[in-house]
């Protein structure tokens, strides 16, 4: 038992260690992409960059504001990730949320716990699809994942066009490609603030992050404590061996799509719930769903790690935009995506320190005998 603690503790720590690593190297090579582009405030922005985020209490509010929908794209990939699966179907499934909890906003003037629940209906739908296929066809989840992202997108775009009563035009804006400012079609739909907003003094803070965090500990729950998560690792470990254990693999995966649908679907919700962003028809997909897997990855798919490096990222974002005008946005988009890319390095990094760990047990061993 002890052996298996010491273990346990071990591979903790050095995912833990690997993290730290990437996001040291990352911010090592941003800063030396400021020194090439401009030496004199190198410094200047790097620190603008790291201490941004807790200058202000309207600052974290933004932090946090930003973090929640991350945070729910994050634990989409990373619970698909957990059970064998690499769903790169967020943006789809987060655009989808989107425009479910919309549609009921404006359409049908429902409550903003109402939208929540259709976001996350409609982001399961959109897992379904993938699962299926994958259960029944053995058709791979990134083929027809990345297919229904943009199929949710132009389905998204073409519904919304032709629904006027969602378009901020229909409630006395100029604006006929974007949706409704839900301030004005339904307040009762805005997510709701508890006085939050007058405590950090920014519109942007809500009881989104509290959601979402709530949401990362059921799902560690689920997939640590409970006969229903075991079986889904099973699967993802190894699909023939669980089938052979009495597991039913098919009803599995597309299960975790489902659910993986469901929380990218949520994610959508809390955004354009907040009431602070409006739904642009763009034949661009949206982002926050790809920017859930270097969430995942970072966090080695742990549910409350991705707590962290949700919170993480969104902390670079919102440092990054105070860089400017000594540093162009896009200077601060390069800096963020290294970032992010040595994120994916981590579970090399996790290899090697775990193959020196070992190293240094068997030395250890080797000098006591």
């Amino acid at each position: 038992m002890n052996k298996l603690k010491k273990a346990v503790s071990s591979q903790a720590f050095n995912s833990f260690l690997a993290s730290l690593i990437s996001i040291g190297v990352g911010l090592a090579c941003g800063f030396v992409l400021l020194l090439i582009l401009k030496a004199p405030a190198a410094l200047q922005g790097m620190k603008a960059m790291l201490t941004t985020g807790f200058s202000s209490p309207d600052r974290i509010a933004k932090v946090l504001y930003q973090a929640a929908p991350l945070l729910m794209c994050g634990l989409s990939v990373g619970f698909a990730f957990k059970t064998g699966l690499f769903n790169i179907g967020a943006p789809g499934q987060y655009t989808m949320g989107a425009f479910f909890a919309i549609m009921c906003a404006t359409q049908f003037q429902m409550p903003w716990w109402a939208c929540l629940i259709a976001s996350m209906l409609g982001g399961a739908i959109w897992g379904l699809f993938p699962g299926l296929f994958k259960a029944l066809f053995n058709v791979n989840e990134v083929i027809t994942s990345i297919m229904f992202n943009w199929i949710g997108m132009y389905l998204v775009n073409l519904i919304f066009a032709n629904t006027p009563k969602a378009l901020a035009n229909f409630w006395g804006a100029t604006n006929s490609d974007r949706t409704a400012d839900l301030n004005k079609a339904n307040p009762g739909a805005l997510i709701p603030k508890l006085g939050l907003d007058e405590a950090f003094n920014s519109p942007y803070m809500n009881i989104s992050i509290f959601i979402a965090v709530g949401l990362a500990i059921v799902m560690f729950i689920v997939l640590q404590k409970t006969t229903f998560g075991y079986e889904l690792k099973a699967c993802g470990m190894n699909k023939n061996a669980s089938r052979y254990a009495g597991i039913n693999a098919n009803r599995n995966i597309v299960l975790s799509m489902v659910i993986a649908g469901a929380l990218s679907g949520i994610g959508g919700g809390l955004y354009y719930l907040a009431g602070t962003g409006q739904y642009v028809l763009e034949k661009v997909l949206l982002t926050r769903g790809f920017d859930g897997i270097p969430v995942a990855l970072l966090a080695n798919s742990h549910p409350l790690g991705t707590i962290l490096s949700s919170l993480f990222i969104s902390y670079l974002s919102v440092g990054g935009s105070a860089m400017q005008p000594n540093f162009s946005s896009e200077t601060t988009n390069i800096i963020i995506a290294v970032i992010i890319y040595l994120a994916a390095f981590s579970l090399l990094m996790r290899t090697m320190l775990a193959k020196l760990s070992m190293r240094r047990k068997e030395k250890e061993e080797e000098a006591k005998q």
